[in-house]
C-alpha cells in the first residue's frame, strides 16, 4: 500500500502534540506518596496515571482521525477502516513511574498496513523528546529548544559500546531457558552495561549516546514507536533473529554497526 505523505505528516503532528499533553499528565501523579498501583493479571503494576493519559491519547485520536484503529496497553484494540493503527503506552516503565524513577516515558506509534511509519517518545519527567515518521528522519528535542537531526553513534565495535537494558532479571525468564547466558555474553563483551531501560534506553541509542538496547520481553506497545525512530536515526531494529518486526516478543535497538555481534550472542537464547 502506498503511503500518502500529508496524511502521515498530520498524524506526526498529532502524535508529537497528544504525547506531550498524556505525558504532562502522568506528572501529576509522579513521585505522589499516595500513588494507588494496582497488579495486573500479568503481574506488572498499573495506575490511575496510565489509565487516565490512554484514555487522554484515545480522545484526541477518535476526534481528529475517527476511522483510525487504535491498540493500547491499558484498554486493548478498537478496529478501524483507514489502514492506520496508532499504537499506545500511556506510560512505558511504570515500574520506575511508581518508584519515582524519571526514565519512563509516554509512546505514540502509527502503523499503516504492516508498516511501523511514525513514533513517538516523550520523556515528561527530563522533558526530552524523540520523534520521527519514514522518510522524514528522526529528530530530538529538549525542554522548548528547537528540533535537531537525530543521529545513531559511530561506535563500530561491542567493546567499545555501552549497552543498555530494562531489566536484567528479565533475560532469565525467556522459555529457551538460555537469556540468561546471553546476557552473560553480552555485559562481558561490552565496554559499560546499565539498565537505563524502557523506552529512554531506545532514545539514548537514537541520539548516540548509547549504542545498544536489547529487551529480552517486548509487546508491540513497547515497540511500535521505537522502530522508527530508531531506522530513521541510522540505527538497526529488529527481534533477536534479526527480523525487522516489533511483534517478535523481543528487540534490539543499535546503532546497526555492532548490530550483529548483538544477534550472534542473542540467537539461541
Amino acid at each position: 500500500m502506498s503511503i500518502d505523505p500529508t496524511a502521515v505528516t498530520g498524524r506526526l503532528d498529532l502524535a508529537r502534540r497528544i504525547a506531550h499533553e498524556a505525558g504532562q499528565l502522568t506528572l501529576r501523579y509522579f513521585q505522589r506518596p499516595d500513588l494507588a498501583v494496582d497488579i495486573k493479571a500479568d503481574l506488572s503494576p498499573v495506575t490511575a496515571a496510565d489509565r487516565e493519559a490512554e484514555q487522554l491519547l484515545r480522545r484526541k485520536i477518535e476526534a481528529d482521525f475517527p476511522d483510525d484503529a487504535i491498540l493500547g496497553e491499558e484498554f486493548g484494540e478498537r478496529a478501524g477502516r483507514s489502514g492506520y493503527r496508532w499504537v499506545l503506552d500511556p506510560i512505558d516503565g511504570t515500574k520506575s513511574f511508581v518508584h519515582g524513577v524519571p526514565l519512563y516515558g509516554t509512546l505514540v506509534g502509527v502503523q499503516y498496513g504492516e508498516q511501523d511509519v511514525i513514533g513517538v517518545i516523550y520523556i515528561p519527567a527530563l522533558g526530552e523528546t524523540a520523534y520521527a515518521a519514514r522518510g522524514q528522519g528522526a529528530w530530538y528535542v529538549r525542554g522548548s529548544e528547537a528540533p535537531v537531526a537525530a543521529r545513531v553513534s559511530t561506535v563500530r565495535t561491542l567493546a567499545d559500546s555501552l549497552l543498555l537494558t530494562t531489566d536484567a532479571k528479565s533475560f532469565s525468564l525467556r522459555a529457551s531457558g538460555q537469556g540468561a547466558a546471553a546476557y552473560d555474553a553480552l555485559q562481558s563483551a561490552a565496554r559499560l552495561t546499565r539498565t537505563w531501560g524502557d523506552c529512554y534506553g531506545y532514545l539514548l541509542v537514537a541520539t548516540g549516546r548509547a549504542d545498544v538496547m536489547v529487551d529480552p520481553i517486548m509487546n508491540v506497545w513497547d515497540a511500535a514507536a521505537v522502530a522508527p525512530i530508531i531506522e530513521e536515526a541510522g540505527g538497526r531494529y529488529s527481534d533477536w533473529r534479526g527480523r525487522p518486526t516489533i511483534s517478535g516478543g523481543d528487540g534490539v535497538a543499535s546503532n546497526g554497526l555492532v548490530h550483529e555481534a548483538v544477534l550472534a550472542m542473542c540467537g539461541t537464547a
